[in-house]
């Protein structure tokens, strides 16, 4: 009988219609696969159950969770391999019925069932979210936001070091700091959004109190900064302290749908509508233009998925929907142009800074694996695997274009036309450059 690691190959690449493009080391010592790849190290039978059970996406994630499958090698270099060969295949990729039809890997999956021991389906991890239908009401995003971001402020503090941003950074070079990077994205985003002395700004989705400690202290303006996270608000609350702007920054627990002292002169949203929802998605656009007076400008910066020929079959990622964004969903760039526009926004700019994200990744990444123990200390072992893989994932994602983030400039134009936006917002250099 052929050994377990194998075995396993030969039932991927049944799958995959190609070679697999890194090894495995099975539970029973076994090794199979190109010499010098990435190895894939399957720890025990439990997580070719978790494979068997719900095969895709999700059984992995669970089986890596539970520190059942791990990996071995560089990390990003095994992600893209994966990436090449499963997630981008395109149409030619064979799903799993497809498969099943075809007698060799009806054959496989007998044996690997027989392989796998016990048929009982064993518990997720219990970092995995109970998924329901995305509503988006009050109480929901309260709950998504608090899985994702009560999480802990020292582990925060960890991943995204003295900034505390969590979002990405805007880099001049890629052998530039996080924390300088960080400090550039705020500024770019205060110079976009034509903050002066006296201003009132809004945050939306605030964070930790980055943007608005930076507008108030650099800038001059009122801030009210506004998130669902009790952790988060709280930390938000000490730092003003400390900066001894309390007279200047407000931070509260509240839904931006329940703001109800604009108007605004401008408003900034940071990796925020990413949470909002497709159904929601015009009822946001619409309350920020409500809350802005007219001239203002909104500042949106936002994940952006590749559009489908097909929007209807978009589903939302399993690994990411169960352990990481629960409720999270992406949308083209131009979608959400057309519901800003809808809301009576004019887009002044879109700017996709998509390979700045990969760059900030990566080196979160960085963070955690430097302080490793200490990570799973503060969460736990599982908690830690979820954000290694995700983040080192998304990177991959940003790099291969499969993701990408935007920052979108839209105003409150007058009824008469002025928008008050200068005649070069951005110069372009001879070599194609932003000079």
């Amino acid at each position: 009988m052929a050994d377990a690691a194998s075995r396993l190959i030969r039932f991927a690449e049944q799958l995959l219609g190609d070679p697999l493009p890194v090894r495995i080391r099975a539970w029973d010592g076994s090794q199979a696969g190109p010499p010098g790849a990435p190895t894939l190290v399957v720890r025990n039978r439990r997580a070719l159950r978790r494979l068997l059970w719900k095969p895709g996406e999700l059984g992995l994630a669970r089986a890596w969770v539970a520190g059942d499958l791990d990996i071995e090698g560089d990390l990003y270099v095994t992600l893209d391999l994966i990436a090449g060969s499963v997630w981008e295949r395109g149409e030619g990729t064979r799903g799993l019925g497809e498969a099943l039809r075809d007698p060799e890997v009806r054959s496989a999956v007998r044996g690997l069932v027989k392989l796998a021991g016990l048929p009982l389906p064993p518990a997720p991890p219990r970092e995995e979210v109970r998924r329901g239908r995305h509503l988006h009401t009050r109480r929901t995003d309260r709950r998504a936001i608090s899985h994702h971001y009560d999480v802990g402020n020292d582990f925060y503090e960890i991943v995204l070091g003295p900034s505390m941003v969590y979002s990405c950074a805007y880099w001049d070079s890629p052998d530039g700091t996080l924390e300088a990077a960080q400090d550039d994205k705020l500024d770019l985003i205060c110079r976009k959004l034509g903050l002066t002395s006296g201003r009132r700004l809004l945050d939306v989705g605030c964070g930790w109190g980055s943007m608005a400690i930076h507008a108030a202290r650099e800038y001059g303006v009122q801030v009210v900064g506004v998130t669902l996270s009790q952790e988060q608000a709280a930390y938000a609350r000490k730092r003003v302290a400390d900066e001894g702007l309390t007279d200047r920054v407000e931070i509260r627990v509240q839904d931006y749908r329940d703001v109800a002292d604009g108007p605004f002169d401008a408003i900034s949203s940071i990796g925020m509508a990413e949470h909002v929802g497709a159904e929601r998605y015009l009822e946001y656009a619409d309350q920020l233009y409500r809350l802005l007076k007219p001239g203002g400008r909104l500042l949106n910066h936002q994940i952006a998925r590749r559009p489908q020929r097909d929007e209807s079959t978009y589903e939302v990622d399993e690994f990411i929907d169960a352990y990481v964004f629960p409720d999270g969903e992406l949308a083209p760039v131009g979608t959400t142009v057309t519901q800003l526009e809808r809301a009576g926004f004019e887009v002044r700019d879109v700017e996709s800074i998509r390979e700045h994200y990969a760059l900030t990744l990566r080196r979160w990444v960085a963070n955690l694996e430097a302080d490793w123990a200490r990570a799973v200390r503060l969460t736990s072992p599982g908690r830690a695997r979820v954000w290694r893989l995700y983040m080192a994932a998304s990177a991959v994602s940003f790099e291969r274009n499969r993701i990408g983030v935007n920052q979108v400039l839209a105003v409150r134009t007058p009824e008469p036309g002025d928008s008050g936006m200068p005649l070069r917002a951005r110069t372009w250099g001879r070599d194609g450059t932003d000079a």
